[in-house]
């Protein structure tokens, strides 16, 4: 495909999200009926799709209209191209600028900051007083890609990962913060088809909650809960750190389909249960809530999340957050831990929910917390570690 024809097909892919379809189904029904494009076609369509939707608002005012066309246009004019060159007409192009579409854009410095910055305007207070005066960059940060990061398996250690992953043509630095962190920096698209994945020498996992498990106050021998385990990614880096007695467990159990396979691969055992098993096993050393959340911490990952939640969402959210929380709490043994985590970056559903839930349970003390931004590599991402004294 020419850049062209890449840049018309992701025009359709992005009116259909903007009408409500999901992204990456949107995409995969693109890629099904159209079956001549290739591995590299289908990444750049996908890249396209993917930096509209981070800058969304930037981009259709530099397009002109919020539109797929308009998001495209922005898109070739915030990188420095004359979209006129590409919208042609021309064999698979998009049709020509209109007078409208092709008169200077606006100058972006001087349209509102949420504008600027990709954030809806109701929560630029919220990152206000979460971040400070770094509010503005670490928003400016998540209009951009996010990077591809990579948990070595302890066993083997991360020389020897990015050694193998070498082999296989994905190349890899050290990544900071964590000690079995690796940051990929060419062809990420190999990593689930290589044989250091499938063999269990690499993970996919973020580098803040690598550094956030890193943090945990964890020790052989503790028999450990992870209460939202999900696909398993935090209770197979915890098993990293010492000799656990691992139990999953998830409200929605499917969500734990995966787990066994990767642990497997990992060589580490996990005990799955569901809810009416958990009285009987408790009390736990350690019980970690990685909680359901508003994601603005992954917002370069998951940028439909930027526009689709509201107010009545996050609301939802902070009860069913202090809901996992209170539960969670009858699990941990006296002297033991409770952690809570969310990928999200607003003080509401950290600081502001840990605060709440410590006026409820006196039982309970605050002994760490850190909140990690984008700046420091990684997605936003919000740790706290309660005692039970």
């Amino acid at each position: 495909m020419t850049p062209e024809a890449r840049i018309a097909a992701a025009i359709p892919i992005l009116d259909a999200v903007l009408g409500g379809q999901a992204a990456e189904q949107a995409l995969t029904r693109w890629a099904r009926g159209s079956r001549f494009a290739g591995s590299r076609d289908r990444a750049a369509v996908r890249d396209h799709v993917y930096d509209a939707l981070r800058c969304r608002r930037s981009f259709a005012a530099l397009g002109g209209a919020e539109t797929g066309r308009g998001l495209m246009i922005g898109l070739l004019r915030a990188g420095g191209v004359a979209p006129e060159s590409l919208f042609t007409g021309a064999g698979y192009g998009p049709e020509p600028l209109t007078a409208e579409e092709g008169a200077l854009p606006p100058d972006l410095t001087t349209l509102p900051r949420g504008v600027r910055l990709d954030c809806p305007d109701w929560l630029l207070p919220d990152f206000d007083a979460a971040l400070g005066d770094s509010a503005d960059e670490v928003l400016a940060r998540m209009r951009q890609r996010a990077p591809v990061c990579l948990r070595a398996n302890a066993r083997q250690g991360r020389e020897a990962a990015a050694r193998a992953l070498a082999a296989e043509g994905i190349e890899t630095i050290l990544a900071d913060g964590a000690s079995f962190a690796l940051e990929v920096v060419a062809n990420a698209q190999k990593i689930k088809t290589s044989t250091a994945y499938s063999e269990g020498l690499v993970e996919l996992q973020d580098l803040s909650p690598q550094c956030a498990v890193e943090a945990l106050p964890l020790q052989d021998g503790m028999r450990v809960l992870d209460y939202c385990a999900g696909g398993g990614g935090k209770t197979l880096a915890m098993a990293a750190r010492a000799d656990l007695a691992l139990t999953a467990h998830d409200a929605i159990p499917a969500r734990m389909k995966d787990l066994p396979t990767r642990a497997a691969r990992a060589g580490i055992a996990v005990t799955q249960a569901d809810t009416g098993a958990l009285a009987k096993m408790a009390p736990f050393d350690l019980v970690l809530t990685d909680v359901p959340c508003s994601g603005t911490g992954t917002w370069r990952r998951g940028p439909e999340a930027k526009w689709t939640l509201t107010p009545d969402r996050l609301a939802d959210l902070l009860t069913l957050q202090a809901d996992i929380l209170d539960r969670a709490a009858a699990h941990v043994a006296p002297g033991g831990w409770l952690i809570y985590m969310t990928c999200s970056l607003l003080s509401p559903e950290n600081r502001g929910q840990i605060d709440r839930f410590l006026a409820r349970n006196h039982g309970f003390a605050l002994r760490h917390e850190r909140l990690f931004t984008p700046l420091e590599g990684g997605d936003g991402f919000y740790a706290a570690h309660l005692s039970r004294v």
